[in-house]
């Protein structure tokens, strides 16, 4: 099975955090990715599901105050909604 790439957005200011997941997010067509964070992503969930309705999986992996994994599938290429 093959490994599944992490994206630690730690260390980026915020502002470029949820730029990066998006563009890994594109680059992951039929693949997965987790980002790590230091806050709940439950935001860019929401984003994902207004703007790319269909398109990616999303399943909480970690939820601690510090440390925050999400495994994010590709499921589509954007703009092709899944059927």
């Amino acid at each position: 099975m093959a490994e599944i790439k992490t994206l630690d957005v730690r260390s980026l200011i915020p502002e470029e955090r949820h730029r990066s997941i998006y563009v890994t997010c594109d680059r992951a067509v039929g693949g997965k990715f987790i980002p790590i964070n230091d806050d709940d992503l439950k935001p860019l969930y929401y984003q994902f599901e207004a703007e790319r309705c269909g398109e990616s999986s999303w399943r909480y992996l970690k939820q601690q105050p510090q440390v925050w994994r999400v495994e994010i599938g590709r499921t589509t290429a954007p703009g092709v909604a899944a059927r």
